[in-house]
This record gives structure tokens, C-alpha cells and sequence, in this order.
């Protein structure tokens, strides 16, 4: 069974170290603006699959994290939120014995772990991983002479993912550590065999 108090206890450790390592600049004299507190807005694609079927939605959510700097690697923990669009997020197949079944895959949880590489001051290439949780429904509207059911729980897993990520510092330089924009994809694994695929943008602040 995946753990998520080990998942967490390791997200504590790694804020830990980045928040050691943050102080480190790279490229010699030329610092970086991908250190300290962030947080960031996220919309796009959602791709919810059940039962061997498959729906797609717009959603929208956000994260908040911190990251530290080694060199040109930069590494932080990252907690996430993940909100469909419930009106279409739906998930339709045929029960076993006849009737349907419907799944629906709702707001979504994760803690995980970023690791990047600079490949400019204002460029940064990352991937991440670590623990998802989600809140699901699902029905079964019985044929005549069976029973119809409605539940609803969490299903926990795991995601991964990566993306890129500018920063607009020079251009904002107002805010206290710039800010920049993103585009990554995510997938979460449930331990029901459910899955979701996120492709989004994002918006950011940084907080030095």
C-alpha cells in the first residue's frame, strides 16, 4: 500500500535541504531567480480514464512550494491542487450485468518532489514525482430486477510528471522574486485503477 506519511516525511526532508542549498548562485557572476516560496496558478487539459473508457475537461488549480539550488539543480517540495470540471469530467461504461456505470474523478490532492536543471538563469527544466489523492464518485444504474448504487471516497496513488518553467524577472522586477510562467504534464496512478492526465500552463510568484 503506498504510504503517505513516508511521502511526506521525505517532502519535509527535501524542503530542508533546498532551503540549505538556496543561497548557491551559478553561471559565475549571473544569479538565478529560481530559489525561495512560490506559488503558482494552472489551467488546461484534464483526460480522466475508468473502466477502460476515457473523458476529457477543461480544470484549473494551483500548487505552492519552495526550492533550493545545488549548482545548476534545483530541488523542492510541491503540494498541489487539481479541479475538474465536474459537469464534464464523467466517465460513462456498461456494468458487468447490464446497466451503467458512471465515475466521476473530482478535486484532486499531491505532494511531490521537483528536480530541475538551469539551462539558462531564467530557463529551468524539471520533473517530479510523489504521493496523489482524489476524491471520486461512482454509480451504478441497474437494469431492471438489480440493484443501483451511489458511493463516494478517496482514492490514493501516485503522480509524476514534468515541464518547463521561465522566469519574467527583468520585466517585473517590482515583485519580490519575479514572476514567471510554465507548461507541464502530470499523470496520477490510483490504487483503483483509475488514472488522470493533466497538460496545463501556469502563472507564478516567487517569494525571496
Amino acid at each position: 500500500m503506498f504510504s503517505r506519511t513516508a511521502l511526506l516525511i521525505a517532502t519535509a526532508a527535501v524542503a530542508l535541504g533546498a532551503q540549505a542549498a538556496s543561497a548557491q548562485s551559478v553561471f559565475g557572476d549571473t544569479t538565478t531567480s529560481f530559489r525561495g516560496f512560490r506559488i503558482e496558478g494552472n489551467a488546461g487539459y484534464d483526460r480522466a480514464s475508468s473502466e477502460g473508457n476515457r473523458n476529457s475537461k477543461f480544470a484549473y488549480g494551483g500548487s505552492a512550494g519552495f526550492d533550493g539550488q545545488i549548482g545548476k539543480i534545483v530541488i523542492g517540495p510541491e503540494f498541489t491542487y487539481w479541479h475538474p470540471n465536474h459537469n464534464q469530467n464523467t466517465v460513462v461504461s456498461n456494468g458487468a450485468i447490464g446497466g451503467t456505470v458512471v465515475h466521476q474523478q473530482r478535486d484532486q490532492l499531491g505532494a511531490d518532489v521537483r528536480i530541475g536543471y538551469l539551462v539558462t538563469p531564467d530557463l529551468l527544466v524539471f520533473g517530479k514525482g510523489g504521493y496523489a489523492s482524489d476524491a471520486q464518485r461512482k454509480a451504478f444504474f441497474a437494469p431492471t430486477g438489480e440493484t443501483s448504487y451511489i458511493s463516494h471516497g478517496h482514492a490514493d496513488g501516485y503522480q509524476f510528471g514534468g515541464g518547463v518553467e521561465y522566469t519574467l524577472r527583468d520585466r517585473f522586477s517590482s515583485l519580490p522574486g519575479g514572476l514567471y510562467v510554465s507548461a507541464q504534464y502530470t499523470q496520477a496512478q490510483y490504487d483503483n485503477h483509475t488514472k488522470d492526465q493533466h497538460a496545463m500552463g501556469g502563472v507564478g510568484i516567487r517569494f525571496k
